[in-house]
């Protein structure tokens, strides 16, 4: 197991990048909302008060995406140069399906920023359904695929 980069001598201290080369890199999350059966009648009747819960999350996805380094102690503030949010509804399973995929020109990855948008995003859908069903789930949140800097290349396996 590698070292923990975030503590020194049993504090948390922001890890100095300064050295390091300012490499495109990217990264791929994933989150999955699970509906109930009113929440997905609600979604396909068109009848949620707020407005379009899906067009809303993304947006909030792409802000949190570049908001992670005000949410997240120690993550740096980085430069984003693309975020890209979709959600995709699937009433056959009851759920709505988010990825994000963010990118940066930095000397850290943005692994952090795919998950927060993903994040972000599934806690909005929720926000936004809750008055159809307090019992939806936000699931599954992970890493799928980062790219970039030293460690290289990396792909969740099947």
């Amino acid at each position: 197991m590698g070292k923990l980069t975030h503590f020194e001598d049993g504090k948390p201290r922001m890890v100095d990048v300064s050295e390091k080369a300012a490499t495109l890199r990217t990264a791929t999350a994933e989150a999955t909302v699970r509906l109930r059966p009113e929440a997905v009648r609600a979604l396909e009747e068109g009848g949620v008060g707020k407005g379009d819960p899906l067009s809303v999350a993304q947006l909030a996805g792409i802000m949190a995406a570049k908001k992670t380094g005000e949410l997240i102690p120690l993550c740096h503030p980085l430069p984003i140069t693309s975020a890209e949010v979709k959600l995709e509804f699937r009433p056959e399973q009851a759920l709505i399906h988010i990825t994000a995929t963010v990118k940066t020109k930095a000397e850290t990855g943005v692994e952090m920023e795919a998950m927060t948008a993903c994040a972000v995003a599934a806690l909005t859908v929720y926000d936004m359904l809750k008055a159809a069903s307090k019992g939806l789930e936000i699931t599954d949140l992970r890493l799928l695929h980062k790219s970039g800097g030293k460690s290289g290349e990396w792909r969740r396996g099947p």
